[in-house]
């Protein structure tokens, strides 16, 4: 079992109704990615962290740590927008390159710190999402939604081979560290090669065996999952709701007033 999953089913809101996780996190998340605010998106951080943290129960250096992961993709990826090879300096700095000069701009650092911020509390939606709601739950709200049923079964069974493959892997790679197979860079990248090919020869064949035992037990192009399903409770709607609300109004006065 992968992390996010173990902090999932540990987490204080495991048992809270699915539905309501889910409205909170994706209308929070479209009405953060729509206003491309540092304000908003610092209001969505703080909130969702929260609620992640101290209503669910998930160890802060946790959160923080996968946190750190797309903030660190961020960072890298924004670079490109903030730094520029001219002709002519720019306001925020400039360094001469013979003819050119690496320079940036006020206007570009902040687009960038604001592209950054808005990514990232969005990100902290899901996560907001993956650490409170297990997989089954959040299907079993997209059937509610009439998402297409052959959407829902790939997504299941992706999830399912998603393990199966990882136990598969540590168990080679626990093989080949037994027998010396990564002792030195290029014994490590044949030891690789040889995992991955494997992988991919152990994948089909139990794929193909997954389908001949659900055509054995009468599949008829629905797959069912039990799922726990809980009422939804009225005074949570109400807080989202109003959360959602208001920060939609910050949203649009940020953006038309501010």
């Amino acid at each position: 079992m992968i992390t996010i999953d173990k902090l999932c089913y540990h987490s204080k809101l495991r048992y809270e109704n699915a539905g309501e996780k889910f409205a909170f996190a994706i209308i929070t998340l479209i009405i953060c990615v729509m206003s491309r605010s540092i304000a908003v998106a610092g209001i969505v951080l703080l909130t969702t962290g929260i609620l992640t943290v101290f209503k669910g129960g998930i160890p802060v250096s946790r959160y923080l740590h996968f946190l750190m992961l797309p903030l660190t993709f961020l960072i890298l990826s924004t670079l490109a927008i903030v730094f520029n090879v001219k002709d002519a300096p720019l306001d925020l700095f400039a360094v001469s390159i013979g003819d050119w000069y690496l320079t940036a701009s006020k206007e570009a650092l902040f687009y960038a710190l604001q592209l950054i911020a808005t990514a990232l509390s969005a990100v902290s939606c899901l996560y907001f999402l993956s650490f409170t709601t297990p997989m089954t739950d959040i299907l079993e709200v997209l059937r509610k939604l009439h998402c297409p049923k052959l959407l829902i079964e790939l997504m299941l069974l992706i999830y399912r081979f998603i393990f199966l493959l990882l136990t598969i892997a540590s168990a080679i790679s626990t093989s080949q560290d037994s027998r010396l197979g990564n002792k030195d860079y290029k014994t490590s990248l044949k030891s690789f090669a040889a995992l991955g090919s494997v992988l991919m020869i152990r994948a089909v064949s139990r794929s193909n065996k997954l389908y001949d035992a659900m055509e054995s037990r009468c599949y008829d192009g629905t797959l069912h999952v039990l799922s726990e399903t809980q009422p939804p409770k009225k005074p949570v709607i109400i807080g989202i709701a109003l959360f959602d609300i208001l920060l939609l109004i910050f949203a649009v006065w940020r953006r038309f007033f501010s």
